[in-house]
């Protein structure tokens, strides 16, 4: 069975530093494009960043371009999302997702391996 499974989430102060990792099983996450999703308490589920197979090019919304990085480990088969900076309006669920296609950029990739989600607040 495809799944994958965030960690990291919890409690950080205003201003800063989380790693979250999106860990595979029952596939080879380097074969998909991976992208990481944010539901905060009074917006939808928004795409944050995304990043390809082969790592051929990445994407972070605007809000968070500059201070998250999205990056592989393929030996631990897993996908990180570095988050610096934290805001308030950074809390809510995290969620990975994972699609195995050719499509040339990650943004509109229909993704159909996701993961439960992680938690992170920020606390002021």
């Amino acid at each position: 069975q495809l799944q994958l499974v965030e960690s990291g989430g919890g409690l950080v102060q205003l201003g800063g530093s989380l790693r979250l990792s999106c860990a595979a099983s029952g596939f080879t996450l380097d074969r998909y494009a991976v992208a990481w999703f944010h539901k905060g308490s009074g917006e939808g589920r928004e795409g944050i960043s995304c990043i390809t197979t082969g790592d051929r090019s990445t994407y972070y919304a605007d809000r968070v371009k500059g201070r998250f990085t999205i990056s592989r480990d393929n030996a631990k088969n897993t996908v990180s999302l570095q988050m610096n900076s934290l805001k308030p309006e950074d809390a809510g669920v995290y969620t990975c997702a994972a699609y195995e296609g050719n499509e040339a950029t990650c943004v509109m990739a229909p993704y159909h391996v996701w993961g439960q989600g992680t938690q992170v607040n920020v606390s002021s």
